[in-house]
């Protein structure tokens, strides 16, 4: 059962820690978290985008063409299984919009998506006014090639087990750190990178979000 929690926060103080980051980052003041009692959860609302009804549906993806499917809500532990189902009906896909990406309700499958897109060689691509947020940004670094359109936003921050432990409290060697590691280094970071990347994650509290926008990403990733 999920527990809403509204924060309002006052943020515009806030920036990335990380030297690489060392410009401003778009903030806002209002956001909603959503915490799992089950701390398996993690994700970030925002307003709605549009979303596109496409020509098909497989669960938060929707296929806009031939070539091109739209990732538009909350992914979970079917949404691996969705995707395949997708690949198998429309093979040509080859690009994948996120346009309204809160998070996910399952971090081990969600992994797993983003090795299934990287697999198939599939790019990312977060339109103007799109966003990606929490457990959506593993998914656009999983992109072979990925762009970030002016007006894009990104959201981060830390996960949390169902203790309420967060990446800080474990040693960067234990499990529940190397998934993350192993997964940005698999993506095509050098582990210097993806230490830094992870670092700036964790530096902002499950309960709260460090937006970016798409020229502050570009500071962590390379971006076509």
């Amino acid at each position: 059962m999920r527990k809403l929690i509204a924060l309002f926060l006052s943020l515009l103080a806030l920036a990335a820690t990380p030297a690489m980051a060392g410009e401003r980052v778009s903030v806002t003041v209002e956001e909603t978290v959503f915490v799992s009692e089950g701390g398996s959860e993690r994700f970030v609302a925002s307003m709605p985008a549009a979303v596109p009804q496409g020509i098909a549906q497989f669960g938060p993806f929707r296929v806009l063409d031939a070539g091109r499917a739209a990732l538009v809500d909350v992914t979970d532990a079917r949404s691996p299984a969705q995707f395949a189902a997708l690949l198998k009906a429309f093979p040509g896909v080859s690009l994948i919009e996120m346009i309204d990406c809160p998070g996910t309700e399952d971090d081990r499958a969600n992994l797993a998506l983003g090795r299934m897109i990287r697999a198939r060689g599939i790019a990312t691509h977060v339109p103007q006014g799109g966003s990606v947020r929490s457990g959506g940004v593993e998914l656009f670094l999983a992109g072979v090639r990925r762009i970030a359109d002016p007006g894009s936003e990104f959201a981060v921050h830390s996960w949390a087990d169902e203790d309420g432990r967060e990446a800080r409290d474990y040693p960067e060697s234990a499990p529940e750190n190397r998934a993350y590691l192993d997964y940005y280094a698999e993506m095509g970071m050098s582990a210097d990178q993806a230490r830094a990347f992870y670092a700036m994650t964790n530096s902002v509290p499950f309960e709260s979000a460090l937006w970016l926008g798409a020229t502050d990403m570009a500071r962590w990733v390379p971006l076509d």
